[in-house]
């Protein structure tokens, strides 16, 4: 076997990242071809992938881009197995550059359509992979969604200090000059959406599957009443559900004296408009 210059191997090194014994591994099997070591550094992060499958990915960071005018704002999860890795350096790097590829993506939501974007001549899959072979620890993008705004309101934002629970709401106004008079709320919603975990925007938002089992376990708690007026009951307490459960309805977590949708209409109308929520999403690492 041909001897392997040190130069070849720093060079392997900074293509890859990876240490310096893997690439002089790496290119004493491939004799010292820089593309097969390359190649083959790529391998071992994949059969570590395919190998750690069934592993759970319950650490990891939110990332949140937006572009410079903030009218388009997305929101991804970086997924691994531990916190040891979620804290080091390279998934640090790799999280940072996350955002690149969701203001390159072609899709608005799928994480699949994520990793399958290409920014610099290179797919975000294979930026993960290559972290998979320094770390051997499973990691992935788990969640996924982008925000464009199309007319006059506001895409807000939250990201809860651990970098594990991230929330993004757009809110629609009659004029762009109320969209930044409600900003402030509309941050807060976004808190009050990852502190209270609500299922739904509205009751048209909340799957028609989860009301009709709500509908059945409350059914079961009064089946001993009377006949005529166990469907009142029951409507009673799908009507509490959708009390405690739908955002608009919801206590506001900081006035619990007025609901979400009451504290967006009176931001809205000292500002001399109207606003509305017209969507939302909660992400969670863990």
């Amino acid at each position: 076997m041909a001897e392997i210059a040190a130069s070849t191997v720093m060079k392997l090194r900074s293509m890859s990242g990876q240490g310096m014994m893997d690439c002089k591994k790496a290119l004493e099997e491939t004799n010292g071809d820089l593309e097969k070591a390359m190649e083959l550094l790529r391998k071992k992060g994949m059969a570590t992938m395919a190998k750690r499958a069934e592993r759970d990915t319950k650490e990891g960071k939110v990332v949140c881009a937006l572009d410079a005018n903030g009218k388009i704002v997305a929101m991804a999860t970086l997924c691994c197995e531990t916190d040891f890795v979620a804290n080091s350096e390279d998934f640090k790097a790799l999280a940072a550059i996350v955002g690149d590829y969701a203001m390159g993506c072609k899709s608005d939501t799928g994480a699949q359509d994520l990793m399958d974007t290409l920014v610099g001549g290179k797919k975000l899959a294979e930026r993960i992979t290559d972290l998979v072979s320094k770390t051997g620890e499973k990691t992935q993008i788990c969640d996924y969604e982008r925000y464009a705004l199309k007319g006059a309101g506001l895409i807000a934002y939250y990201v809860h200090f651990n970098n594990k629970v991230g929330t993004m709401l757009e809110i629609e106004t009659s004029n762009d000059a109320v969209g930044e008079s409600v900003r402030t709320i509309a941050t807060e919603i976004g808190m009050h959406i990852a502190a209270m975990k609500p299922v739904g925007l509205n009751p048209e938002g909340i799957d028609p599957a989860v009301i009709a089992k709500e509908r059945e376990i409350a059914a079961e708690q009064v089946k001993n009443k009377p006949a005529n007026i166990i469907e009142k009951i029951v409507d009673g307490k799908i009507k509490k559900f959708y009390e405690d459960n739908c955002l608009i309805s919801q206590p506001f977590v900081k006035d619990n004296t007025r609901t979400v949708e009451q504290v967006l209409n009176d931001a809205a109308k000292k500002a001399g408009g109207t606003a509305k929520i017209k969507r939302f999403v909660r992400v969670e690492i863990g």
